[in-house]
């Protein structure tokens, strides 16, 4: 009756799959409850796992018992979070994605440089948060639908950073309309778009102008999820929705539908697209194609706390 193409890469990017591992093996070494600021990752299901076996998830360090063990999740945290754990004598593990102290790591040496910072961002979302923290009185948020907001002198050197997980296309939009104001814009050193965001966003789009409708698996509160939606629609989708799991999805969205697109957030276990693929059949659309863009081979290590330790000799 109807395909289904399903794009890759999709799913776990290597940050995200760090940081899940990360508290799982906290939980296997040190034992419950092992805490963790915010949500490890933008995923209802994994945090909902990860709780049943014995992760707090808090939403600031003033809910962790004192001398408790707390992981910092892959968005990153501000210094002044790290600083009040010390303090406090709170055993950290730093989960932050590698991609994301990249970002942290530039914004210091640009601040240490002179120069004003725009953050191509969401000011709410906790990555942004942490970059900010890294040189607030240098650092301006914009959201990238409003790059005209950046309230920046000009009065010295300007660069620009941005949010890993935003599309590239709407970061360059607003890049392009800050160059307008401001000619002599650097760019960062390198592409601050975590790749990950990138190969899931150009999976979509190639599937794209083939779907009556794109399924997203993500939850609400992952914005590389969202991006991909919103690029799915810009790329010729007739219509795309973002679903946490398959009992979101609704029967009315296939009506006319032939060809329906299927991928996931970064943050979304495989599980869950399997499931949705499942519902997919069931309502008449079990031929599934994969169209892969490229094949993902990064891989990051663990933090030094939960590397093995070398036997001496």
């Amino acid at each position: 009756m109807g395909r289904v193409l399903l794009a890759a890469p999709r799913g776990y990017c290597a940050g995200v799959d760090r940081a899940i591992v990360t508290v799982e093996q906290a939980l296997e070494r040190f034992g419950p409850p092992v805490y963790v600021r915010k949500q490890i990752v933008h995923n209802t299901f994994v945090v909902d796992d990860l709780t049943r076996r014995g992760a707090v998830f808090v939403d600031e360090l003033d809910e962790v018992p004192d001398g408790a063990l707390v992981i910092f999740s892959a968005h990153g945290v501000a210094p002044a979070v790290k600083a009040e754990a010390e303090r406090r004598g709170l055993r950290t593990i730093d989960a932050t994605c590698p991609l994301v102290t990249k970002v942290h790591k530039e914004a210091v040496r640009l601040a240490a440089d002179g120069h004003e910072i725009v953050l191509i961002g969401h000011a709410e979302h906790e990555e942004v948060e942490g970059t900010l923290g890294e040189a607030p009185g240098h650092i301006h948020v914009v959201d990238p639908a409003r790059p005209e907001e950046a309230g920046v002198t000009g009065d010295g050197p300007v660069s620009w950073l941005s949010q890993t997980t935003l599309s590239v296309d709407e970061t360059m939009r607003a890049v392009t309309a800050l160059r307008e104001r401001f000619p002599q814009l650097a760019d960062p050193p390198s592409d601050d778009i975590c790749y990950a965001s990138q190969n899931r966003q150009e999976a979509v789009t190639r599937i794209a102008p083939e779907c009556g409708l794109v399924l997203v698996v993500g939850s609400a509160n992952s914005s590389n999820s969202q991006r991909l939606v919103e690029v799915a629609l810009e790329a010729g989708a007739r219509a795309a929705h973002l679903v946490d799991q398959a009992g979101e999805a609704d029967e009315r969205w296939l009506r006319g539908v032939r060809t329906v697109g299927v991928t996931s957030g970064a943050s979304v276990p495989e599980r869950l697209v399997h499931g949705l693929l499942d519902w997919l059949a069931a309502r008449g659309f079990a031929d599934v194609t994969q169209v892969t863009l490229t094949e993902e081979t990064l891989t990051f290590s663990l933090p030094p706390e939960l590397r093995p330790t070398r036997n001496p000799g």
